[in-house]
């Protein structure tokens, strides 16, 4: 790609590199985390499992491979469309049903960079209610659209976002990969910008912490690592109820120019992570499930 072809912004560089930030606790009420991710340029994604000893870090973990092994998603940035990308989940979907045998779900948010007639955009898909944001100029923007029945209640007018949060149905989804009638991914294409800082999380985050907290965080911490560890930090302090996962991703183009206090060596690795269990007591557990499982219908 040369100048001549963007040349709105003029100054936009020509290339990007990703620099990123990844962590996954498993929280301090759930005996297991089923959370999953993959942060390996060109593909960044969270995938929270459901099922409990059904399997959902089966689920999940089966999503983020997927997603790392693919052929199609081999290359920076990757040359593919959202209908190649929901060719790619609905695989990872029938690996789940064929392992699972249905018992045993995940939800799936992520961005794939991608190009477009020379230009670079976020290829952003979701199943489910983890979420993915962006973050620029000071404002954070939700891309993704939960796939939930909270959700659907505050699309109907029926109760506000703020009643949803704490509303005693939030964690019930209505799409996921391997479970369930529907594993369709919505899809946005956006352009890069400069200044983007993509963040996805799974709802162990968005659950227990308003988005303005979000955005403070965001805001003041210039190293995605950093600002990650803090994100997670603040979800334990605010109760830890979930599994909670999260990725920072920034922009750096190809003038040299790095974040500030960016590593330059981090965040494009291939990763595949979850958590080492802290124990728990079975009284713990117990609530847990109860007052805050993950369900489909």
């Amino acid at each position: 790609m040369t100048q001549q072809d963007q040349p709105d912004p003029p100054h936009l560089p020509t290339a990007i590199r990703l620099h990123s930030g990844h962590a996954s606790d498993r929280g301090l009420r759930r005996e297991l985390n089923e959370d999953s991710l993959v942060a390996s340029d060109p593909v960044f994604a969270i995938a929270d499992g459901m099922g409990g000893h059904e399997a959902g870090e089966v689920a999940s973990g089966i999503c983020v491979r997927t997603l790392r092994t693919h052929p199609l998603l081999a290359s920076t940035p990757a040359e593919i469309s959202a209908a190649d990308l929901q060719g790619i989940l609905t695989e990872a979907d029938s690996a789940i049903r064929s392992i699972t045998f249905s018992r045993a779900g995940t939800t799936a948010s992520g961005v794939v960079l991608v190009e477009e007639m020379g230009n670079p955009y976020w290829l952003v898909f979701n199943v489910g209610d983890s979420r993915t944001y962006r973050m620029n100029q000071g404002s954070l923007e939700q891309i993704s659209v939960d796939h939930s029945v909270v959700q659907e209640l505050v699309d109907a007018g029926e109760i506000t976002a703020a009643e949803a949060f704490i509303h005693p149905r939030r964690n019930v989804v209505t799409r996921a990969l391997g479970t369930g009638p529907v594993a369709e991914a919505d899809f946005w294409m956006l352009p890069v910008e400069e200044g983007d800082r993509i963040l996805l999380c799974s709802d162990g985050l968005c659950g227990e912490v308003d988005e303005g907290t979000i955005l403070e965080i965001l805001n003041t911490m210039n190293n995605p690592q950093d600002a990650t560890d803090a994100l997670i930090q603040a979800a334990l302090r605010t109760g830890g109820r979930d599994n909670v996962s999260v990725i920072v991703i920034d922009a750096a183009y190809s003038d040299g120019e790095v974040p500030p206090d960016a590593d330059p060596e981090s965040g494009t690795d291939e990763v595949e992570e979850t958590t080492i269990p802290r124990p728990v007591t079975a009284a713990a557990a117990a609530e847990s499930d109860a007052a805050a499982g993950e369900e489909t219908p």
